[in-house]
Formats: C-alpha cells, sequence, structure tokens
C-alpha cells in the first residue's frame, strides 16, 4: 500500500475514527467487498463522480458471446460499452474500477490525460483489533512483520 495512505489508514485504525463499510454495489465481480473511506480516494463521491469510466487493464472482464463472438465486459466500463456487450445499465450502477484502483492503492496509479492519475480504492476487513498487536504505536510493518505476528498467534515463536 502507498506509504500516504498506510499512514492515515494506521492513524485513524488507532484513533478509532477508521470506517470501513461494505460496499456490495462497488464490485464489478460478483463478490461484495469492504472499503475504507479515506481522503482523496474512490470512496468519496467526488472522487467516483471525478473519474471517467474505464476498463484498461481488463483483470476482471467477463468473456459473454454477442452477436458478433466473443466479447469481453466490465461492469465497470463506460455505461454505453457495457450495454452494447450485451450488460445491463442497472447492473453497471455504481460499480467502481477494481483493477486501476488497488493498482493505484499501491502507488502503481496510471497516468491520465490533463495530468490527472487514478484514485486508489482501499479494501479491507472489518475486524482491526489485531492493529493494536501488531503495531502498538501506529508505526508502518511489513510482510515479515505479519507473517511473525500470525506465526506467535498459531503457537509459532
Amino acid at each position: 500500500m502507498a506509504r500516504h495512505l498506510r499512514e492515515e489508514l494506521l492513524g485513524r485504525a488507532h484513533a478509532g475514527t477508521l470506517t470501513v463499510r461494505n460496499d456490495p454495489e462497488a464490485s464489478p465481480t460478483p463478490f461484495p467487498f469492504k472499503v475504507a473511506e479515506l481522503p482523496g480516494t474512490v470512496s468519496e463521491p467526488d472522487v467516483t463522480a471525478a473519474r471517467r469510466r474505464v476498463c484498461d487493464l481488463g483483470f476482471l472482464r467477463t468473456p459473454v458471446r454477442g452477436p458478433r463472438g466473443l466479447v469481453y465486459r466490465c461492469a465497470s466500463e463506460p455505461v454505453a460499452a457495457y450495454v452494447r456487450k450485451g450488460g445491463t445499465a442497472a447492473d453497471a450502477e455504481g460499480k467502481r474500477c477494481l483493477c486501476n484502483g488497488l493498482l493505484a492503492t499501491i502507488g502503481l496509479a496510471q497516468r491520465r490525460p490533463g495530468g490527472r492519475t487514478e484514485p486508489p480504492l482501499v479494501t479491507i476487513g472489518k475486524d482491526l483489533s489485531f492493529l493494536p498487536r501488531l503495531s502498538p504505536d501506529a508505526s508502518p510493518y511489513t510482510a515479515a512483520d505479519v507473517v511473525e505476528f500470525l506465526s506467535a498467534g498459531a503457537g509459532g515463536r
């Protein structure tokens, strides 16, 4: 996760002000996910509204048979394109681009014309009770720290 997002998330979690909400509408897949509400991310309606819908990475596109053969569609692509490929506008309503959003979350946001960059989409579970034990002072931690923490809880060192 990009440092500024990680610091914001940890700070809010430790202060007890982090809000994580289940957003069953946002996912372009059938699987709902939980969104951390952080400034500058697509958790904010203004950020979502300012983002031009685009599906240019396509990791979650679904193959469907159309009148001209096989096509790939994603509920987070432009609504007209999704409908042209046999989807419905209702199914595309409120969908977010996970591919671009998650890459932006790790600091690999695509740059768009006019100097815009893709906004991050931070997903996380609602149970953050482990954070005070993993990072008592809200300091950054590594994947190795997490493995050690989990191993200790499972009878490891």
